[in-house]
């Protein structure tokens, strides 16, 4: 019987900082996982190799629900990101080497095909509104159907999710940009960019907009409220999800549809949300959120009460968790949409990926396993960086409570 025999935690910045797991039974076959949190990424590396690695060895990666719930039930301490993100690397990449080891793509593992392709969207930005419509203008033409929209506030120093190079990459520098933030502005602003999106390119595609958790929740009714004319696809995170009830009140003004969950791990965390119906999309993923053994389970019990899924999908995902992603969304029955912004050319040297991406969509590869390969030579020409996310503060200097 095929036990693991090795396991290995690599850390790397090729354009970016990824944690990667890769675990090798004595067969020889490897399995790969994600295991990147952003701006904790040693974290979770030391609680691989300290913790985790040493629990692994001997056992059979067949097991992998009975491996789900032992690193998560006896670590004793349960839940938090840096356990989940380590876990679902696990879990991952034993979904990776059960695969290859059956000699098919994981997504017929998971039950085959739901759908033709995955439905994406990217993140169109602009300094301002005819650089915004610009860029919209851009991602069209290469064949996205859904487009997220932000622009720079006007007179605000830093916006948070404005691109400022080739690709979107909010985390940046040795320490935390500390960014200005005016909601009032922001208010008054943002619906109005969204509403030149929609008269200059129409109704043929779909537009999302996210508020990056800002908002308190009668700002974020409001919002909604705003832009329901423009018929957004999402708006995303309107304000902080810890106190859940707080969905309900938006829900009580506006019938723009809401997305959240990209900051959540576990199914307890979005229990309430789905149940109670107060999202219509939950953005949990692969790598925060356990893996595809329990991102499935999030999933299923959100098709239980009409939630769809729209798992986030940015360039702190490495092309090992996009792979996992698009395997489980093209699978189940109750997916929206996956986010996609792609990956530097750095990366691109470190992994090879079988996922393809046409006609608004991307698509799984056929090889065994996942499709990914990763190449740690290469990964040695790009040592750790560290980056942070930016920081918002008010313009009295406290920090933003979002």
């Amino acid at each position: 019987m095929s036990k693991i025999e090795r396991v290995e935690v690599f850390v790397a910045s090729p354009g970016r900082t990824f944690v990667t797991l890769r675990i090798t039974t004595t067969d020889g076959v490897t399995g790969l996982g994600d295991a990147t949190l952003n701006g904790r990424e040693l974290a979770v590396a030391s609680y691989l190799r300290d913790h985790v690695a040493p629990l692994l060895t001997g056992r059979d990666p067949a097991r992998i629900e009975d491996l789900w719930q032992y690193l998560y039930k006896g670590a004793y301490w349960r839940r938090g990101p840096v356990t989940m993100t380590a876990i679902a690397a696990v879990d991952t990449a034993l979904w990776d080497i059960k695969g290859k080891t059956a000699g098919l793509p994981v997504y017929q593992l998971l039950g085959g095909r739901s759908r033709d392709g995955v439905l994406v969207y990217s993140h169109a930005s602009g300094t301002d509104v005819p650089s915004l419509l610009d860029d919209v203008e851009r991602y069209l033409e290469l064949g996205y159907k859904a487009v997220r929209a932000q622009a720079a506030v006007p007179d605000v120093g830093g916006t948070y999710g404005v691109r400022k190079g080739k690709l979107y990459e909010p985390a940046a520098g040795e320490l935390p940009d500390e960014q200005p933030w005016d909601t009032e502005a922001y208010l008054g602003f943002a619906p109005t960019y969204l509403e030149a999106v929609r008269e200059r390119f129409g109704f043929g595609f779909h537009l999302l907009h996210d508020v990056h958790h800002r908002l308190t929740p009668i700002e974020a009714a409001r919002f909604g409220k705003s832009v329901e004319a423009c018929r957004l696809f999402w708006m995303e995170d309107p304000t902080p999800a810890e106190n859940q009830e707080a969905f309900r009140l938006i829900r009580q003004h506006t019938t723009t549809p809401i997305a959240v969950g990209e900051v959540f791990n576990s199914i307890w965390d979005v229990q309430h949300l789905i149940t109670e119906q107060l999202i219509d999309y939950v953005r949990t993923t692969v790598v925060h959120a356990g893996g595809i053994t329990h991102l499935r389970r999030i999933f299923d019990l959100a098709a239980l009460y009409h939630v769809r899924t729209g798992s986030h999908g940015a360039t702190d995902l490495s092309p090992v968790s996009m792979a996992a992603a698009v395997h489980l969304d093209i699978a189940v029955p109750n997916f929206g949409i996956q986010e996609h912004m792609g990956h530097p050319d750095e990366a691109r040297e470190v992994f090879r990926t079988g996922v393809t991406f046409a006609d608004g969509m991307l698509h799984p590869s056929d090889e065994p396993g996942l499709g990914v390969e990763y190449d740690a030579k290469a990964a040695e020409r790009f040592p750790y960086q560290r980056r942070y996310l930016p920081v918002a503060r008010r313009l009295d200097g406290s920090v933003h409570d979002w």
